[in-house]
């Protein structure tokens, strides 16, 4: 499996990052917008970022534009996020195979574009089979309700 290292966000990209979570964690932003909270996985620490959450049909999906993450790396080792917008809902994680990734890929370049364009080879509106080759670089997770808090 060829994994390629995240891209780190400059300091500029963490402080929009900060302030948009705030933002977002008040309940504010767009419908698909949450704050992802996940806990570190050698502190226990609790690290927020801002998400593009997608859904297609009933399934809920969680990409990281940018490769293996922290907070990917976080999430694998709870096996549980937090998203939060006025309030905060418990998700289990399952990481989804390669082979299925391509046609999620597509659908969440093609609704999030203007925000993940940046991070992948292949361009908006491209073909699902343009995805399959970079699949591998993409990590992609079926949320499941877990519990629910406030």
């Amino acid at each position: 499996m060829v994994q390629r290292d995240f891209l780190r966000p400059t300091a500029v990209e963490r402080a929009i990052n900060r302030a948009f979570g705030v933002l977002v964690g008040l309940g504010l932003g767009l419908p698909h917008n949450y704050l992802l909270q996940v806990p570190g996985r050698k502190t226990g620490r609790m690290f927020s970022t801002p998400i593009d959450l997608l859904q297609i049909d009933n399934h809920l999906y969680l990409v990281c534009p940018r490769g293996r993450a922290q907070w990917v790396r976080n999430a694998e080792t709870s096996g549980w996020v937090l998203l939060k917008r006025r309030s905060t809902q418990k998700f289990a994680i399952s990481a989804v195979a390669d082979s299925q990734k391509p046609a999620i890929l597509k659908e969440y370049l093609d609704r999030f574009k203007t925000t993940v364009q940046r991070y992948f080879p292949v361009k908006a509106g491209a073909p699902v089979t343009a995805f399959i080759a970079h699949s591998e670089q993409y990590p992609v997770f079926e949320l499941q309700v877990a519990d629910q808090r406030e």
